[in-house]
């Protein structure tokens, strides 16, 4: 049987605490939780201003007595008596001199924005929950520190290597002028040599295309990055020129989910079971031949002649489906079933959708990065199928791939 761990604050202490009083009324606002909160912070602000006499040069310096201070807690309005020296030269750690959010509650909204509540939605739900009263402003100023984040993040430098790159963009409504406009999100994930995840950067544009993606290719460059193995891109046309102009040796791949998803926009919602199905020997064929015949075989059949835009979207784009081909399975894998690029953006897209639309560019920036960022922290582990992969790389990229190992 396991042994209790000793508990961090004694039995004894805790029985003291709550010695004649209700211990129902602990959690309640001005309550004994409130009240420890208020003591243990008023003891820290004290012992800050002694450091700070005991630190400060020779000029008599003392305490000057108390201001009261009024700060906003994740449980509700906390009043403080913060000491004050003679010199006014006293700012506290713990709580800095025009700071009104006690620590944690700034991570509290920003949590709450990053899980898609707009500003209001966030004020309601502080006032139901805990009786604060704040306003909508405040909220936009605690989430526009965001944007300073942002900033220093997508200029970050990156790794040399990536042996697979994934991009992609979605569609964001943003209004622009007065007037609601589409415009597009681009995203790049990484996967490093290591099998793990990493978010390259989010861009904003008013549409997604090959010059756009080359200013993009160009500032991956300047952060560092010397090559990609392996692009695994939509459909767009002129976007494998794009990146093969700045990494010429990099193998430029259609993703076959999107791909897959493109061909069923054109089928009836009852036909996409069955026509799935059927476009699974198209992809699983052996090497390019085999499934350049499966497709031939799809078009001539039933649903091929039912619905001829999919083979011809397949087509289209089957110069970048042939070195799908070459892989083995466990690479595969990790390009359509266990696709990281499709499993994050089913995340921003349920986050987009919640919003509707963003009043500006940076509302639509700062709630797209805290869901990249949410979801990177949740990337612990790489891919089921990376460990098999990884050999697989280390022979078709041979030295390209070791050095990014190294």
């Amino acid at each position: 049987m396991a042994r209790r761990k000793a508990p961090i604050i004694p039995d004894a202490l805790l029985d003291q605490l709550l010695a004649g009083a209700d211990a129902k009324t602990a959690f309640d606002p001005n309550g004994l939780l409130d009240e420890l909160k208020k003591a243990l912070a008023e003891r820290a602000l004290n012992a800050e201003m002694d450091h700070h006499l005991d630190g400060a040069d020779e000029g008599g310096n003392s305490r000057n007595g108390y201001g009261r201070k009024t700060v906003v807690t994740d449980s509700g309005m906390l009043s403080l008596e913060v000491p004050r020296d003679r010199q006014a030269s006293f700012d506290p750690q713990l709580i800095a001199k025009y700071q009104r959010r006690f620590p944690g509650f700034d991570d509290k909204i920003i949590s709450m924005y990053a899980r898609g509540m707009s500003t209001r939605e966030i004020v309601g739900h502080l006032r139901e929950l805990y009786g604060i009263d704040v306003s909508p402003d405040l909220i936009s100023v605690v989430t526009d520190a965001v944007l300073d984040e942002i900033a220093a993040w997508q200029g970050r430098p990156l790794e040399p290597v990536y042996p697979i790159v994934f991009f992609d963009a979605l569609r964001v409504k943003i209004r622009d002028e007065g007037i609601v406009r589409n415009k597009a999100v681009h995203v790049a994930l990484g996967v490093r040599a290591d099998g793990t995840k990493e978010i390259l950067g989010l861009w904003l544009e008013q549409n997604e295309g090959a010059k756009f993606w080359l200013r993009v290719m160009n500032e991956l460059r300047n952060r560092g990055v010397e090559d990609i193995l392996l692009a695994v891109v939509d459909g767009l046309k002129g976007f494998p020129d794009a990146i093969v102009a700045v990494f010429p040796e990099a193998t430029v791949q259609t993703c076959i989910v999107h791909l897959l998803r493109l061909s069923l926009d054109f089928v009836s919602w009852k036909d996409r079971k069955p026509v799935a199905a059927a476009m699974k020997d198209i992809y699983r064929a052996v090497d390019a031949a085999a499934g350049e015949a499966a497709l031939g075989a799809f078009e001539d059949g039933p649903w091929g002649r039912k619905y001829p835009a999919i083979g011809q979207s397949w087509r289209r784009a089957w110069g970048e489906v042939i070195p799908f081909y070459a892989f083995p399975n466990d690479v595969r894998r990790i390009l359509y079933t266990t696709n990281a690029i499709e499993a994050l953006n089913s995340k921003l897209r349920r986050a987009i959708r919640a919003r509707g639309h963003f009043p500006t560019d940076e509302a639509a920036m700062k709630l797209l990065f805290l869901v990249l960022n949410r979801s990177e922290k949740e990337w612990t582990m790489p891919a089921r199928e990376w460990h098999m992969a990884k050999a697989q790389f280390a022979v078709l990229f041979g030295e390209r791939f070791t050095r990014a190992m190294a």
